[in-house]
């Protein structure tokens, strides 16, 4: 890819510029994206782990979004091997990743997760925890294959994802950030195709953002006025790509609003190419609409970098460099605040390092064949 000296140079000017969420100060506009590793035996981050992230701090992203960390109920993920965000050795390997990135000149938020619906019953290391979920449906299912949420359900995830955030911040972490989007267990409460409850956790938009909204608020209850909390979601779901929360923008204002006055701090607008307008007569993408609607910082996310959306390495396809200019220019605007970058940076380690020092010259393309020995 060939790229002019101004382009490059603008590039550093307007992703290099410093944002605050909340108390927090990141440095740059450069987020990593969460991406799912499952290099963590029995949970436990390694000395591995902490080079991955750290190695990318140290290289200039301003803020580490970590991979999907379980929190401690017993139906949040069935992978042995994807980290938890709860244990005395857990939280051990957890507390050096942050310390390394710090010590990097990097911001980290760990991603809490729960799964929900997504997994199928009798997988390890729960295979005496039912799958849960607002109504027991899977995406796609019409008959109820796990156990639809009782109070007391509701009430021990709200806590679980409480009592991980106080972790990250007695861990050292500088946020955390939640997971409500891609189909999974927040996410099944928020879109009405896995929600068919007719208590006060179903319904309207409203009502579906409930349970999200409590725990946002427990959430907040249990960390610091300052410590950032920031919740991610999308429109489309892992196995429903054209699936929809909000056909207007005044469907997607009626499901944030709750979650903005419950105590999130910053939004992370999840979309698989960020150039797509999201809603008809408007430029805006989901960024820019999510800020729009509630004023508060808003990270972009969807294919930075590359020329094809991310599906492409569920394929075995790789994507070519893509430039930025449009990216600056909707920066440049305020459209959102930050950008995520996920295969690109995970192809690239440098791919920070490159933008910022006037090098994008220098990227790397994608290359899914290779995703399995990039670290």
């Amino acid at each position: 890819m060939t790229v002019t000296t101004s382009s490059a140079s603008r590039a550093a000017q307007i992703l290099g510029r410093p944002t605050t969420i909340n108390g927090l100060t990141v440095p740059n506009r450069i987020a990593m994206a969460p991406m799912t590793r499952m290099f963590s035996p029995g949970g436990v981050p390694g000395e591995d782990v902490v080079s991955y992230y750290s190695r990318r701090a140290a290289a200039g992203v301003g803020l580490i979004v970590t991979e999907g960390t379980y929190v401690g109920h017993e139906s949040a993920g069935q992978s042995d091997r994807v980290p938890r965000f709860h244990g005395e050795e857990q939280l051990a390997g957890w507390a050096k990743v942050a310390e390394a990135v710090h010590a990097a000149g990097g911001t980290i938020v760990p991603q809490l997760w729960h799964i929900g619906m997504v997994r199928k019953q009798g997988q390890p290391p729960f295979a005496d925890a039912p799958a849960v979920g607002p109504s027991g449906l899977r995406i796609g299912e019409t008959e109820p294959a796990g156990k639809a949420m009782t109070r007391q359900d509701l009430d021990d995830v709200i806590g679980a994802f409480a009592e991980a955030a106080a972790a990250a911040e007695r861990t050292g972490f500088d946020g955390v950030e939640l997971h409500g989007a891609h189909g999974y267990l927040l996410d099944q409460f928020l879109w009405e195709g896995t929600n068919r409850r007719t208590d006060a956790y179903g319904g309207d938009p409203v009502a579906r953002t409930k349970f999200a909204a409590e725990i946002v608020a427990a959430v907040r209850e249990k960390v610091s006025a300052d410590f950032p909390v920031i919740f991610r979601y999308s429109q489309w779901k892992q196995e429903a790509y054209d699936a929809r929360l909000a056909e207007t923008p005044e469907e997607l204002e009626a499901i944030l609003t709750p979650l903005a006055a419950a105590g999130v701090d910053a939004f992370h607008a999840s979309t698989r190419r960020y150039w797509i307008p999201e809603f008809d007569g408007s430029d805006l993408n989901l960024a820019g609409w999510t800020k729009k609607l509630t004023g508060k910082p808003v990270i972009t996310v969807g294919s930075v970098g590359l020329d094809g959306d991310f599906i492409r390495a569920f394929v075995g396809e790789g994507s070519a460099v893509k430039g930025i200019d449009d990216l600056l220019d909707r920066l440049e605007r305020e459209e959102f605040d930050m950008v995520a970058v996920g295969r690109a940076l995970l192809q690239d380690p440098q791919w920070a390092a490159k933008v910022l020092g006037d090098r994008l010259d220098e990227l790397k393309p994608y290359d899914a064949a290779a995703l399995k020995t990039l670290s």
